[in-house]
């Protein structure tokens, strides 16, 4: 049998590890700095929104694999609108979403987020920030999220960034709820003070 000489495009996994869809496994293509959030991180992430997420509408920028869309869709949240510039991650999350069943509660929306938040006008209750590391794309986000009606009243905010970058700049209504470390990675979760 004849080869191309191409060898065949290897896939990462992701597994749902909280709610409905507990235990699934999907595949995604691997891409330059696409790194999905690590389970010990949705965990405990996870555990801090529990009294919150039911019927959330959240919002997951620079998306990737959709690992915190997904979870949150999987927990009880009512929708979710995902947001990434590449269109390989949006087609995979629009498959994983079809696959589960889940398409009715989400959109998926190919673009960079800073054009999606100036486009849309949706309020949302959970907003995931979780960029390529080390490309200062935190900053300008929450700037533009500051005073602009897309976060309701008491909703959250999560940032994940490399542990050696410094904080994020945020608005000073922002109240950091919960913070911690993982190896490489520092997680925050910001609550929107009403």
């Amino acid at each position: 049998m004849a080869r191309s000489g191409k060898s065949p495009v290897k896939q990462s996994h992701l597994r749902i590890i909280g709610g409905l869809w507990r235990g699934r496994k999907l595949t995604f293509t691997p891409a330059d700095g696409l790194r999905p959030t690590p389970d010990r991180v949705r965990e405990t992430l996870f555990n801090w929104l529990a009294p919150s997420i039911r019927g959330a509408r959240c919002l997951d920028l620079f998306a990737g694999s959709g690992a915190l869309g997904l979870e949150a869709l999987s927990r009880g949240a009512g929708y979710c609108d995902f947001v990434d510039t590449s269109a390989a991650a949006i087609r995979q999350i629009g498959l994983h979403l079809q696959t589960l069943h889940g398409g009715e509660r989400a959109c998926c929306h190919q673009g960079p987020a800073l054009t999606f938040l100036q486009e849309d006008r949706a309020c949302h209750d959970i907003v995931f920030i979780d960029p390529p590391f080390g490309k200062n794309l935190v900053d300008p986000i929450c700037e533009r999220l500051a005073g602009s009606g897309r976060v309701s009243a008491g909703g959250f905010i999560y940032i994940e960034m490399a542990a050696l970058e410094r904080a994020p700049n945020v608005p000073s209504n922002w109240r950091l709820h919960r913070e911690k470390a993982a190896g490489e990675v520092a997680y925050r979760l910001f609550e929107l003070e009403g």
